[in-house]
């Protein structure tokens, strides 16, 4: 048995005591309306994940099949991060003014219509794609939180029960996942590399009918056109600076794991000029590694339910950070040793597993409510610009993790200049009664929580 076998079993013996223990002591656990409210929240985002999970495994094989050059390739690739950099903002801020529940309902419709496109080997249809990939994504990771966050304090929840909220939906995420690998591959041998495609769209089209049927509609500032929207989101950038070190945490730390993700494969292939033939020397197992990199977020995530009981977001994810850059620096100081790497890299991922319901918990308490969904996607920038650039240059191995360890410990830094500013019980933006008052609360003070 290898080592990544051994560790997927003992990932997942770990991954079912904490579940079962932080199950067991669930605050909530007894809370008919909260516990329906989150069952009508997870099912709808756990389908529109499915949905981005099952394209990813087979973009690129797809691609190599239309006998697309390695070149033609990337291109498609940086023209996604490079669609969802440059448009985020602008459909941000729809969700904003035109209201949360349409805009999950434009990430099923844009998403559906880039899985469409796959059926084409032409390369500008496919651009066209990974386009609108790129503006769904921008939308996957804002309008969703941002309607959750509305409707949770709507309903008068406690605020700590939206980090269990959270906590779940990454869980769920890292599940949903796996599953979607088996199915992509499944699909993939039976019908060829287009069908996870053609699933994801009948997915998608499931959680568009979820949402029509059981999601009411909730704004930002529907009165405030697209251009006051933007200046709210930097306003409210400029005038609180505890907005800002969330958004350049987040942004640092997003932008090294995009980059882990595309750098992991090679830095665990310890020699690349091993012959792949040669059974002495097997491939790595991307498929066990994946499955305990999914594993390990979900250890991540029930942790975080855990920390979040006895200490703030704020202070315990200080040490997260730091946890991370120490991880991603084992392969500059041990390039040769699979093992540590491995572990380090699994480390990572418990690492990321807190790191999601630890910001979106932040972001809940910190970012105005007037445009949410705009500051969102404005934190969103940086990340894509980090990976463009790693894209777009040759650089070695070692200086790409060099890279990712200094953006994650400047975000250590900016994590421990947020926990200096925060106060003891910080005040969580309130909902406007009616919408003129919430035009008069749309550009929060430097001190608003």
């Amino acid at each position: 048995m290898d080592i990544f076998t051994t560790g997927l079993f003992i990932l997942i013996v770990i991954c079912a005591v904490l579940y079962y223990y932080t199950r067991s002591v669930s605050a909530k656990a007894n809370d008919v309306n909260f516990n329906r409210f989150q069952r009508l929240y997870l099912g709808v985002y756990l389908l529109a994940m499915m949905g981005d999970w099952l394209q990813g495994p087979h973009v690129y094989a797809l691609y190599e099949s239309y006998n697309m050059s390695k070149h033609e390739i990337e291109i498609l690739f940086i023209a996604g991060f490079g669609s969802s950099m440059l448009f985020g903002t602008i459909v941000g801020s729809f969700a904003d003014k035109y209201g949360r529940r349409f805009n999950c309902i434009l990430y099923g419709v844009l998403y559906g219509i880039g899985c469409m496109t796959k059926h084409f080997n032409n390369f500008n249809i496919l651009m066209f794609g990974r386009l609108l990939a790129g503006i769904a994504t921008s939308i996957l990771y804002s309008a969703f939180e941002s309607w959750l966050i509305y409707e949770h304090k709507t309903r008068g929840f406690e605020e700590s029960s939206l980090g269990e909220i959270f906590a779940n939906a990454y869980f769920g995420n890292s599940v949903v996942a796996i599953l979607a690998g088996v199915v992509a591959q499944y699909v993939a041998n039976i019908f060829g590399y287009v069908a996870p495609f053609d699933t994801s769209l009948l997915v998608l089209i499931c959680m568009i009918v979820l949402i029509v049927a059981n999601w009411s509609e909730n704004f930002g500032d529907s009165k405030a056109d697209i251009k006051q929207s933007f200046l709210t989101a930097i306003t409210a950038i400029k005038t609180d600076k505890r907005v800002l070190l969330l958004g350049l945490a987040q942004s640092l730390f997003e932008g090294s794991m995009y980059v882990f993700v595309l750098e992991w494969t090679p830095a665990l292939t310890i020699d690349e000029n091993v012959d792949k033939n040669d059974s002495s020397n097997p491939p790595i197992p991307h498929g066990f590694i994946f499955a305990c990199f999914m594993v390990a977020v979900m250890i991540g995530s029930n942790l975080f339910k855990l920390f979040s009981k006895y200490d703030d977001c704020e202070r315990f994810m200080r040490y997260v950070l730091l946890t991370s850059a120490g991880c991603l620096a084992i392969p500059i100081l041990v390039p040769t040793s699979q093992v540590l790497i491995f572990a380090a890299f699994i480390t990572f991922e418990v690492c990321v597993g807190i790191f999601w319901p630890s910001m979106g918990t932040l972001r809940s308490r910190y970012v105005p409510e007037a445009a949410r969904s705009t500051i969102m996607n404005f934190f969103r920038i940086p990340l894509n610009f980090i990976v463009v650039f790693i894209l777009l240059q040759n650089l070695s191995i070692k200086v790409i993790f060099q890279s990712c360890v200094a953006f994650l410990s400047l975000a250590t830094v900016f994590q421990y200049a947020l926990n200096r500013m925060r106060v003891v019980k910080p005040h969580v933006h309130e909902l406007p009664v009616d919408k003129e008052s919430l035009i008069e609360n749309q550009i929060p003070s430097g001190d608003h929580n």
